[in-house]
C-alpha cells in the first residue's frame, strides 16, 4: 500500500452548530489566488461569529503547487481523477482524499483560475444536477457569490470534484477568476468577499448583503457545456494570436484568433463555434494541436447589441 495523502486543512468551528461547508483551493499546481484567498477568509473567520463549520484547503494539489506545475508527477489532472483511488498514483491518492472531505460536508465550494495558460471571466458555477432541490441549492449559491457570471452546465461531466458531490447528493459550486501565470488581488478579494457572501446566504454568518454583482445568469443545457479544454482546439501546434478580451461578445464565425507557425508563413483563423460571452481565453501563446483556445458561453446576447 502506497503512503495515504494527508490534505492540509483550516477548520473554523462555529459556535453555534450548524452546516458543514467545504472550500478548496489549489486543486491545480498553478492556480494561485484561491491559495491567497483561502488563507486570508481563515484569518477573517471567528468562531463567536460562525454558525457550523467551516473546513478550507488552501492548496488539494501541493505536489502540483511545488513542481511549479499544473499537475503532479504523474501527469493526471486531478479535475478529472476523482473520486480517485487510496492505493494510486499521487493524484488518486490526493483524489480519494478530497473526495472523502467533500463527502463529509454540507456544502462545497471550489476556488479556480485559468492557471498559467488560460484567463477566464470571474464566474461562479454549478452543475444542472437532476434533482432539482439540489439543483436550486446550488444556483442560488452561485448567485450569493456575486461575481458577474452565473454558469449553469451540463451535469454528467465525471472526475471532477462537483462530480463526488453530485454523486452525493451535496450543493457544490465552483468558482473561477481570471489567471494567466499571475496573481490578481481583484481575485483574491472577490474570492474571499464571495465565500462570505455564500455563508451569508447559508446562514452561517450574518453581513450586509453586498451590491449585486451579477450580469448574466445562464444554463447551458447542451452536451459538454462547461468543458473548457474540448471548445475551440487548435488544429496545428503554433502560436496563438488574438486580440479579443474575456468579456467580450463574439458572434458565430467571426474571428476568435490566428495560430501562425513560427516564421508567421502559415496562418490558420479560428473561428468562433457559436455566438455568446468569451468567457475562456488563451493568454500563454505557445499552443500544441488541440490545445484549447477559448470557451463561448451563449448567453443570448452578440457583439451588435
Amino acid at each position: 500500500m502506497k503512503n495515504i495523502v494527508e490534505l492540509k486543512t483550516i477548520t473554523c468551528r462555529g459556535k453555534r452548530p450548524g452546516p458543514k461547508l467545504l472550500i478548496t483551493g489549489g486543486v491545480h499546481g498553478d492556480e494561485f489566488e484561491p491559495m491567497v484567498a483561502i488563507r486570508r477568509l481563515a484569518k477573517r473567520l471567528h468562531k463567536e461569529d460562525l454558525t457550523g463549520t467551516v473546513t478550507m484547503v488552501p492548496v488539494v494539489n501541493e505536489e502540483a503547487f511545488l513542481l511549479c506545475s499544473r499537475t503532479a508527477s504523474d501527469g493526471l489532472d486531478l479535475a478529472r481523477t476523482c473520486p480517485g483511488n487510496v492505493n494510486g498514483s499521487i493524484t488518486e491518492r490526493v483524489a480519494h482524499q478530497l473526495s472523502n472531505l467533500i463527502q463529509e460536508a454540507d456544502y462545497y465550494i471550489d476556488l479556480h483560475t485559468g492557471g498559467t495558460t488560460m484567463s477566464i471571466y470571474p464566474l461562479a458555477g454549478y452543475m444542472l444536477d437532476v434533482d432539482l432541490k439540489v439543483r436550486d441549492a446550488q444556483h442560488n449559491m452561485a448567485r450569493a457569490f456575486n461575481l458577474p457570471l452565473v454558469w449553469g452546465t451540463d451535469p454528467n461531466l465525471d472526475g471532477r470534484s462537483l462530480s463526488v458531490a453530485r454523486d452525493a447528493g451535496i450543493p457544490a459550486i465552483y468558482v473561477e477568476y481570471h489567471g494567466a501565470a499571475v496573481c490578481d488581488p481583484s481575485g483574491v478579494d472577490a474570492m474571499v468577499e464571495g465565500c462570505l457572501n455564500t455563508m451569508n446566504h447559508l446562514q452561517m454568518l450574518t453581513r450586509p448583503e453586498p451590491v449585486p454583482s451579477v450580469l448574466y445568469d445562464v444554463q447551458e443545457t447542451r452536451s459538454d457545456s462547461g468543458f473548457f479544454q474540448r471548445s475551440h482546439l487548435s488544429p496545428c501546434d503554433g502560436y496563438f494570436e488574438t486580440d479579443r478580451l474575456i468579456g467580450n461578445f463574439i458572434n458565430r464565425g467571426e474571428l476568435l484568433g490566428t495560430v501562425v507557425d513560427p516564421l508567421g508563413e502559415t496562418r490558420v483563423d479560428i473561428p468562433a463555434e457559436t455566438t455568446g460571452l468569451i468567457n475562456c481565453l488563451r493568454t500563454f501563446p505557445s499552443v500544441r494541436k488541440n490545445d484549447s483556445l477559448g470557451y463561448i458561453v451563449e448567453t443570448g446576447k452578440n457583439s451588435n447589441e
